[in-house]
């Protein structure tokens, strides 16, 4: 191994994670990418044994490698924890996921033409956990206080969850976006908002990337209410490119963008912080099916495919995505959640991975 050998943090996951990460790892080292993995267990399994789904060695080695490629995580029930994938994000703050949805020829999709990125802030908005129970005293008394400096009168029976969008968060997802779209070209972000309603939270979000958008004069700039988004979304996504959106709509936008172009099976993802960043399908662990050789690995080998990109490995990046893509395209073997091509067969993760590296 040359002298820029990487070393990425590796995390199996739970269910079907290992067998589609251990799928994403043999395409990257067929694809010659100078690759070195430290492997780190986490979630339920792990759980059982060191006390913690997420044990601080794995993050003391995301923290040491600056990069890590991980399988989906079960929280285990009554872990303390309200979600692991919730818990990374906090400890490294990872406040920027990146989704990108694309069509790929011979994969039915309701469109044929896609290719949007959608950047979502990850650590603030209602996702905060600020949350206050229906009948609680100190609901109570924050309806009360409510009451008192504002000319509303709430109703008693309420559960309250505080919405947050900070200058701070605003400005850096906003900045996030424009320079992602600069490095890969891509024209036009518009960032997404419910300010005509919540002026003081999203209206704060669209002022900020104004602000921000005039530093980039050389990427196109719109905004759109996330209402009115989703009307266009479905009836001409070919007309977007870099959308940008507080936590809340960018979760909900996200998957819808998956769904045009197939569903999750499809859909690669990476959490970025300062720092470090995170690299994992958006799919989850599927435990009904996990160790039957079932899992489709596209998501988790084009998770890979983002992961190269960032290390500055294009080549191997670019071969590998025209190796799925092929692959994809003829049809001749596909999973058992593709539909089935009149020549093709349906085979396991295995197989289909074997095909993959064929086409390399």
């Amino acid at each position: 191994m040359g002298a820029m050998t990487h070393e990425i943090t590796l995390i199996p996951g739970d269910g079907i994670g290992p067998e589609v990460i251990g799928a994403a790892c043999r395409v990257v080292e067929a694809a010659g990418a100078p690759v070195r993995w430290d492997v780190q267990e986490a979630g339920a399994a792990v759980a059982e044994r060191e006390g913690t789904p997420l044990p601080e060695r794995v993050l003391a080695s995301i923290r040491r490698t600056g990069v890590a490629l991980k399988g989906p995580v079960t929280t285990p029930v009554g872990s303390g924890f309200r979600s692991v994938n919730v818990a990374l994000r906090k400890a490294l703050d990872l406040y920027a996921a990146v989704r990108p949805a694309k069509s790929y020829p011979g994969v039915p999709a309701r469109f044929g033409h896609v290719d949007i990125v959608v950047i979502r802030e990850n650590t603030e908005d209602v996702y905060a956990g600020i949350e206050f129970e229906y009948g609680s005293p100190v609901t109570d008394s924050l309806i009360h206080w409510v009451e008192r400096h504002t000319n509303l009168t709430l109703s008693e029976d309420v559960g309250i969850s505080i919405k947050l969008i900070s200058r701070h968060g605003s400005e850096r997802i906003a900045r996030f976006a424009f320079e992602y779209a600069r490095r890969h070209g891509r024209r036009r972000v518009v960032a997404v908002h419910k300010a005509n309603i919540m002026k003081s939270s999203d209206g704060l979000f669209l002022t900020v990337a104004r602000e921000v958008a005039a530093a980039y004069p050389d990427v196109g700039f719109g905004d759109l209410i996330v209402d009115n988004l989703c009307a266009q979304l479905v009836q001409r996504p070919e007309a977007f490119d870099v959308l940008v959106l507080p936590n809340l709509y960018g979760d909900i936008v996200s998957d819808l963008c998956a769904g045009l172009v197939g569903g999750l099976g499809l859909a690669p993802g990476a959490n970025f912080g300062e720092r470090v960043a995170v690299f994992e399908p958006v799919h989850g662990s599927a435990p009904d099916i996990a160790g039957q050789d079932k899992a489709n690995p596209t998501a988790a080998i084009l998770t890979a495919v983002m992961l190269l990109r960032h290390l500055g490995e294009e080549t191997a990046a670019t071969r590998i995505e025209q190796a799925v893509t092929e692959v994809l395209r003829t049809g001749e073997v596909t999973t058992a959640d593709l539909p089935r091509r009149p020549h093709g067969r349906t085979v396991g993760t295995r197989e289909f991975t074997d095909a993959i590296i064929a086409a390399l």
